[in-house]
């Protein structure tokens, strides 16, 4: 366990910490093991953004590669080959952590082709590939909380995977996917699933709200009032919707039968405004239960310079949906604002994606 006084800190206030980012590179040299061991991490997301940085430092796959190229393997298959293979192996590291929690913790994070977010069936499909490919349980397959990634939420889960739901915005699409999480849990208890091997989060991202908010406001005035207010306070109404529904009465039901709460999961909590302090998506959503997942660059300057205070959150409910009112009553389309981060966000990892095949077609064609 780390000795870094804000990490320790921030773990005794109920706050998981994960690295946002994934490389082979991270895996062979020790990197990965080293932050587990010396910066309090106890898991890792992925998505293809991270994968298409990773793949482009040729040499780190270039043996891979040139085999796959022998045998034949198109674009497609040697993406599936070679990020399973990162997933599968940071799972191995992460293993100990994983039994030590008891299932909680050392978690790796996997996400579906990004090109089936409109899809449901063909996403459900894809999340049970993988979850086959990489063979490990403490795998969590990503699924972005699109409308079609709702019901297809549901099915995965209801086939005893775990599921990281990514890309939510808004409080309202968020109470979605805890109810599609809920029927998920209800039918795997049908289907014969243990409950208790399910685990889920939901990745509520932060930092983007803020950027897209702000925007707004500063084209109707310089340093508006609200400025950089919205993200935290969406997060904080976020996890007043995870408590009311984690002490409802349906969920008291599945809890008897050994299922666990859907943690929030606070993602994009790198700082994209320098004018606001780099840890501030940390100090201020620090609560019980939560994952915060962050870049290297965050990670770091938490451990050197972060403001952990406790539990920042819990009981902020009331002054966090002022915040929401007074952005209303400025003129903010808030709905628009969510939808435009949502479709943001899908063809962001879209164009990654895209990148991602470009860069290993590149690969292939010079090993063969």
């Amino acid at each position: 366990m780390t000795t870094n006084a804000n990490l320790k800190a921030l773990t005794e206030a109920g706050v998981s910490i994960w690295l946002d980012d994934l490389s082979r590179q991270r895996i062979s040299s020790g990197n990965l093991a080293q932050l587990i061991s010396d910066k309090a991490v106890v898991g890792v997301t992925s998505n293809p953004t991270i994968f298409a940085n990773a793949l482009s430092n040729a040499a780190d796959y270039a043996d891979k590669v040139t085999d796959l190229a022998a045998r034949g393997a198109g674009v497609d298959d040697t993406i599936r080959e070679l990020t399973t293979a990162d997933v599968r192996d940071a799972a191995d590291v992460f293993r100990n952590v994983y039994e030590s929690t008891g299932g909680v913790d050392g978690r790796v994070s996997l996400e579906v082709d990004p090109r089936l977010a409109h899809d449901s069936d063909k996403t459900v499909a894809e999340a049970i590939d993988l979850w086959k490919a990489v063979d490990r349980p403490n795998l969590m397959v990503k699924i972005p909380a699109t409308q079609a990634g709702l019901p297809a939420i549901t099915k995965v889960i209801a086939e005893g995977i775990s599921v990281n739901v990514t890309l939510i915005f808004s409080v309202e699409r968020y109470r979605e996917v805890m109810d599609a999480y809920l029927a998920g849990l209800e039918q795997a208890k049908a289907n014969g699933h243990d409950l208790a091997s399910i685990e889920s989060v939901a990745s509520f991202f932060v930092s983007r709200v803020d950027t897209e908010i702000d925007k707004r406001l500063d084209a109707m005035q310089e340093n508006h009032p609200l400025r950089g207010k919205a993200a935290i306070a969406n997060a904080r109404l976020a996890y007043a919707a995870y408590q009311e529904v984690f002490s409802s009465e349906r969920w008291k039901a599945l809890q008897a039968e050994g299922a666990r709460a859907q943690r929030p999961l606070w993602a994009s909590t790198g700082v994209k405004d320098k004018s606001y302090s780099d840890t501030r998506y940390v100090d201020e959503l620090a609560a019980p239960n939560t994952v915060n997942t962050m870049p290297e660059s965050t990670l770091d300057a938490v451990a050197d310079h972060a403001d952990v205070r406790g539990d920042l959150v819990t009981g902020t409910a009331a002054e966090s949906q002022q915040v929401f009112d007074d952005l209303a009553a400025a003129g903010i389309d808030l709905d628009d604002v969510f939808k435009a981060l949502e479709v943001d966000g899908v063809e962001k990892f879209e164009k990654s994606w895209t990148e991602l095949l470009d860069t290993v077609a590149a690969q292939l064609e010079q090993a063969k």
